[in-house]
């Protein structure tokens, strides 16, 4: 069995779809952040483990659910319908094997509008720094990603803000492990949903600044 965590804020267009795509052996683990649109009754209704996380932030919902999983393995994925959780067993599958300690999913769009400009800059920027602060070929911080639960738990993340999954890509690098990427289907996502990450120009101002303050 592999869990997997999916922070959520007001998703309850997007969670039926993607519950429903979940693989066998997987288990979704909702880390719902505050909803006030039902979501966490959805992800519930749908089989998935919902934890309630009343402290704000992409981070502080992703540590709750990595904190609340059992599995050996732990993967992350955006819970908007972005990225199809079929896919998967791509990230999870070399963890598994014991080929890689953390495993990227590199986002590929499926359409010209599936990544705006703003957030493919913004993620441009801060893969460039993450190459010259630590030296880590990585080509995007992406949302789908796979690792050990208890050597995450070792990482000892401190970040609650949109800069926990770039902390984790920093700090996994400083402490040796075997950081690889893969490719992944990045779409638009589900109708009646925006990413609070890259969903608008200030999201992702805020979300590169709060990704600085970690590489700083």
């Amino acid at each position: 069995m592999i869990d997997v965590v999916l922070p959520c804020l007001d998703e309850a267009a997007a969670l039926p779809w993607v519950l429903s795509r979940i693989p066998d052996g997987y288990r979704a683990i909702v880390a719902d952040n505050g909803s006030t649109d039902g979501s966490a009754g959805i992800a519930s209704a749908h089989g998935a483990l919902v934890v309630p996380v009343p402290q704000r932030g992409f981070g502080a919902a992703a540590h709750a659910g990595l904190t609340a999983a059992t599995a050996d393995v732990v993967c992350f994925m955006d819970a908007d319908g972005s990225l199809d959780p079929a896919q998967l067993p791509r990230v999870g599958g070399p963890v598994l094997d014991g080929q890689a300690d953390l495993v990227l999913g590199r986002r590929r769009p499926t359409s010209a509008r599936a990544f705006p400009w703003h957030a493919r800059a913004g993620n441009a920027v801060v893969a460039a720094r993450l190459r010259r602060t630590c030296g880590a070929r990585v080509r995007d911080i992406g949302p789908m990603r796979a690792a050990r639960r208890a050597d995450l738990l070792a990482l000892d993340l401190r970040d609650r803000r949109f800069g926990y999954p770039l902390e984790m890509v920093v700090t996994a690098y400083r402490a040796g492990w075997r950081v690889s990427e893969v490719d992944v289907d990045y779409t638009r996502r589900w109708a009646g949903t925006r990413s609070k990450v890259t969903g608008t120009v200030r999201g992702t101002l805020r979300t590169v600044a709060d990704m600085s303050a970690v590489l700083r």
